[in-house]
């Protein structure tokens, strides 16, 4: 009898607050909690709160059993509003899996999952720890074997002999953080001592350490191969959060760490490599992150690598979602959800708190039972995520009172006119229509749709009159009324017309239209749909006043397409469309891609872009490398064909180098020009190829006790042609047949130092031993050859004589340049170098081969002392005699010469000229000389330089990219500082006045030659004095 009447007063309830009444809506969830036993509360506190109206009511259930929280008393839970107090926690008793439930009268819903679960950290075990003995240089691996703990996600560092001195992770050292050992990768002397696993868990702020481990070292010193211990896994992670893979190596020398992703030249962008690169972060990972990855430990002794999978996978996110609804009894209706995630969410549903199905719900004929709180779930491996909504099946005779007919239509003659009719209403209604008294039926002209609404099209003066629109349903019934007036049709009498223009150029697209004089009348314009803000883009469109007519000013290419005008009013609007065609340089092609890829060579595909009204003439093709300097740095490639036509889409570009990543773009021309180049093409990686390249500057010399010095230029990574790269050294004493060989798998490195007792100078030598040497290159695919053999020499002693006749002269401010007569070589086989050894003093090494060099960073108005010695693998010999020298120059202004430019009013030359510096006989700046000028390209380092003793000179302007333009001055005392501008190819005359009008008190000079002498001379000029829009001649 109480459930009867209960539910009576919730219906009651229904209806009489069917407007403003409301489900429960979580605002506040409970989250997971992990509970530690030396908290101080004493006492857990689970939040939950929603909003609804009535106020709702609420229950907690754990592991889905109803916590009594009203029938019983318990020592142990209380509710707080919502939330959920737990006194005195035990984990027997408490931990598990809590939700709350929301109720009012208008349905049920329930709140995410929240899991309680009890933090702990045991202590490591009392026994003492073994110690571990290893010799110096090898590898040495200390086993933390961390104790038990929840949660498991905890911090690994190493105490170093007393607490708290933490060892600092480095090259040679790895503590992983995923089993807590510590991996010295050689083992050095000071690395003797005790060291103990240190353990700290976060989240309950706890850290426990273990017994001391005793690290023993022995002397030894061997060279062992690079041998991986740290290996990651197999490793899946979550969409959008971070990830850490770890790698290292034992080894001697200790191992470089090298990471890659395979089938890919390079890492993802958000990877970052720590720890000596033991460490790859992969911050925000994506889908495109998942792939193979591989570490590379590489030292002089081996290589070693490994190779595991990163999958990404995805929580639950909403795709497709529910909402609130109010549908009619007996109708249809379909609820259904949407969710993305990776594995493939599972989705099924509650009613009101309870199981309610999986996949779509489909109601054929709703009731009143039908209506409640409904909730979507969406769960896999990585989450689950809840969607509510309220269905509310209703039913009501029709009513206007919110939605009624407009009681003043107006409708364009011989057009359509639908007058709506919408009232609230369940079921839905019959409709009847009726003008004045007439009752209005289906014909070839009026109609009543579906909805209610009354379509009358090709309307007449005729149609005016007095509109009711009649609803009735099994409730009741209700009727609205308005009256229709009809107006004239609005039409287009000046239509725009198709127009051809220049880029650069004005063009004005008319657009006029009739229409009722009792109406205003709006003017749109838009270009491809796109209705045209007049007020952001008035640079370039401009409409003109009391007319629909536009004005397009300096006419670019990204204005062509169809314009449509559209003469609007309140009652109809029309239209009328025109193409405009701009002819100038040719678009970017696109879809530049390549299909194959070879070692010297790929094919390149892409597609033709517009040519904006002028033939395309040929295509360009541009490549640049991962050594490129800049972003800008972009080289024209070979191709084959030489040369690609304007009806060429593909090409092979050649000429490159093997085992090297590179972009690809390409532009168009025609008789305007190059255009803009394409979007380049998604980095490639040529195949890898035996290298053709040798080391230059194969030499040496010998050094005491028994020790070859072997040297050579490395050779450029460019020619590295495949992985693996390195060198082999062949050497033999002159007189020998067999060659020694050494294998240098350091590509960067430029010296090998080799020792045998037997190489020193014997007593039958009479001033050196020869040596023949010389080095070749390797990768993976193969042997590179030899460079040409070399003789090099061992010296029995230091030399013995000095040069003589050094001379010395200061050339700037900060240099000075020095020359000597050579040592004679006797056959002795110096390897003579020039330096000062004075302690404190500046050394210069000079190659054998040269007798001057250039000082420089030196100080201006000071002295100097310079000496000269010869140099080879034994020591140094005598001083030459000392010379002075002062530098008697001052230094260069340390402020640049002010700079100004004025451009053609052709736009084709460019003026540049400067102030003179003036010069302060009685300072402390040194006298000027002349000015040096550089033109070039922006993002290129050298361009050529003028001389010129005049204040200005000329350029002819680049109609293509940006260009850098330096201006410095060259003194008694050097070269002084740098001013810089940059200058835009597109920037004109037109543009430096447009900028004039900006500034009214603002006076631009702006000079145009009248009679050219030369490209860097002066000019005859004539000058225009441009204030604000006005232009005088001077």
């Amino acid at each position: 009898m109480m459930s009867f009447l209960s539910s009576l007063v919730d219906v009651i309830y229904l209806l009489s607050n069917d407007a403003t009444g409301y489900g429960p809506i979580f605002e506040e969830e409970p989250l997971d909690i992990v509970y530690t036993k030396e908290s101080p509360d004493r006492l857990i506190s689970m939040n939950c709160r929603a909003r609804a109206n009535p106020a709702p009511t609420y229950r907690w259930r754990r592991d889905n059993w109803e916590i009594k929280l009203m029938e019983l008393p318990n020592e142990h839970y209380s509710l707080v509003g919502g939330n959920l107090i737990i006194n005195n926690p035990e984990e027997k008793k408490h931990a598990g899996t809590y939700v709350c439930v929301a109720k009012n009268v208008y349905g049920t819903v329930i709140s995410k999952e929240a899991k309680v679960k009890f933090g702990y950290l045991e202590e490591f075990p009392d026994e003492e720890r073994d110690p571990v003995t290893v010799k110096e240089g090898q590898g040495a691996v200390l086993l933390c074997a961390p104790p038990k703990r929840w949660p498991t996600e905890v911090t690994f560092r190493w105490i170093y002999n007393e607490f708290p001195v933490f060892l600092h992770p480095d090259k040679r050292r790895f503590v992983s953080q995923s089993t807590g050992n510590l991996y010295i990768s050689k083992v050095e002397a000071s690395d003797a001592g005790n060291y103990s696993c240190y353990v700290f868990n976060p989240q309950i702020g706890k850290g426990v350490y273990s017994k001391f481990i005793p690290l023993i070292s022995t002397e030894e010193k061997k060279r062992y191969k690079a041998d991986l211990v740290v290996k990651f896994p197999d490793t899946t992670a979550m969409l959008n959060y971070n990830v850490t893979l770890e790698c290292f190596a034992l080894g001697n020398p200790a191992p470089h760490i090298v990471w890659r992703k395979i089938g890919a030249t390079d890492l993802p962008a958000s990877a970052q490599v720590s720890m000596s690169g033991a460490l790859l972060h992969l911050y925000n990972v994506q889908y495109e992150d998942s792939a193979g990855y591989e570490c590379e430990a590489i030292n002089q002794k081996w290589q070693d690598w490994h190779q595991a999978w990163l999958y990404v996978e995805a929580a639950p996110e909403w795709a497709v979602t529910i909402n609130n609804t109010q549908k009619d009894v007996g109708s249809e209706h379909t609820m259904s959800c949407v969710a993305n995630g990776k594995p493939g969410p599972y989705i099924r549903w509650l009613k009101d708190g309870y199981s309610y199905g999986k996949g779509e719900l489909k109601f054929s004929s709703l009731t009143f039972e039908d209506s409640g709180m409904y909730q979507c779930i969406a769960e896999n491996y990585w989450g689950i995520i809840y969607a509510s909504a309220e269905l509310r099946v209703i039913a009501c005779a029709p009513t206007f009172e919110l939605n009624p007919v407009k009681k003043y239509l107006l409708g364009a003659n011989n057009g359509r006119v639908v007058i709506e009719c919408k009232p609230r209403a369940a079921p839905r209604p019959r409709f009847t229509w009726t003008k004045g008294k007439e009752v209005l039926f289906n014909n070839s002209r009026i109609s009543i749709m579906f909805d209610g609404s009354l379509e009358i099209l090709n309307a007449t003066r005729n149609d005016e009159g007095v509109y009711t629109c009649l609803a009735e349903n099994d409730r009741g019934k209700a009727n609205s009324t308005g009256t229709l007036t009809i107006t004239e049709a609005t039409q287009i009498t000046v239509a725009p017309e198709d127009t051809q223009v220049m880029v650069g150029e004005e063009v004005h697209l008319q657009c006029q239209a009739s229409f009722d004089p009792s109406l205003d009348i709006t003017f749109i314009w838009s270009l491809d749909f796109r209705v045209i803000d007049f007020y952001l883009e008035w640079k370039h469109y401009e409409r003109i006043m009391d007319s629909g007519e536009l004005k397009i000013m300096n006419v670019q290419l990204r204005h062509e397409g169809r314009y449509t005008c559209t003469a609007q009013t309140v009652v109809d609007n029309v239209t009328a469309s025109a193409d405009l065609k701009v002819k100038g340089l040719p678009a970017p092609p696109g879809g530049v891609r390549v299909e194959e890829i070879r070692d010297t060579s790929v094919k390149l595909v892409w597609n033709r872009g517009a040519d904006h009204g002028s033939l395309i003439l040929g295509y360009t093709i541009q490549t640049r490398d991962f050594y490129a300097l800049t972003e800008v740095d972009w080289r024209d490639a070979s191709t084959s064909p030489t040369a690609l036509d304007g009806m060429s889409v593909m090409a092979d570009v050649v000429d490159l180098y093997p085992w090297m990543e590179y972009e690809f773009r390409v532009y168009a021309t025609n008789e305007f020009g190059d255009g803009e180049a394409s979007i380049p093409s998604m980095k490639i990686k040529t195949w890898d190829a035996v290298p053709v390249v040798a080391p230059t500057n194969v030499g040496g010399y010998g050094g005491k006790d028994g020790e070859l010095i072997i040297t050579w230029t490395p050779v450029q990574p460019q020619y590295f042609y495949g992985k693996k790269f390195g060198y082999v050294v062949a050497f033999k004493p002159h007189d020998e047949v067999d060659w020694w060989y050494e294998t240098i798998s350091d590509p960067e490195t430029r010296r090998y130092v080799h020792r045998d007792a037997s190489f020193r100078v014997k007593s039958n030598d009479f001033q050196v031993r020869e040596f023949q040497v010389k080095v070749k290159t390797f990768n993976s695919k193969g042997d590179g050859p030899y460079s040409l053999s070399t003789t090099i020499y061992y010296p029995r002693d230091v030399p013995s004589e000095s040069p003589t006749d050094v001379y010395s002269r200061p050339v700037s401010s900060h240099e000075a340049l020095v020359w000597w007569i050579p040592v004679m070589d006797t056959g002795t086989g110096l390897q003579q170098k020039y330096d000062d050894t004075e302690p404190g003093a500046n050394r210069i090494f000079v190659p054998a081969s040269m007798n001057q060099t250039r000082l420089e960073n030196m100080l201006p108005d000071s002295h100097y002392l310079i000496e000269v010695r010869a140099y080879n693998g034994a020591g140094v010999g005598p001083p030459s005699d000392p010379i002075e020298i002062n530098i008697l120059f001052f230094a260069a202004p340390s402020v640049a010469p002010q700079m100004w430019r004025y451009i053609s009013y052709s736009g084709k030359w460019l003026y540049v000229w400067w102030h003179h510096i003036s010069y302060d006989w009685f300072g402390n700046e040194s006298f000027p000389l002349y000015y040096k000028v550089m033109f070039r390209k922006t993002g290129y380092i050298t361009g050529p330089i003028y001389m010129t003793g005049w204040h200005f000179i000329d350029f002819p302007m680049p109609q293509v990219g940006d260009y850098e333009l330096e201006v410095r001055g060259r003194y008694e005392g050097g070269d002084g500082p740098i001013r810089k501008i940059r200058n835009n190819s597109h920037i004109n005359f037109l543009h430096l006045l447009k900028d004039v009008q900006s500034f009214p008190n603002l006076l631009l000079s702006v000079c145009l030659p009248t009679t050219k002498q030369s490209t860097v001379s002066p000019y005859r000029m004539t000058c225009l004095a441009v204030e604000s829009t006005n232009v005088t001649l001077l």
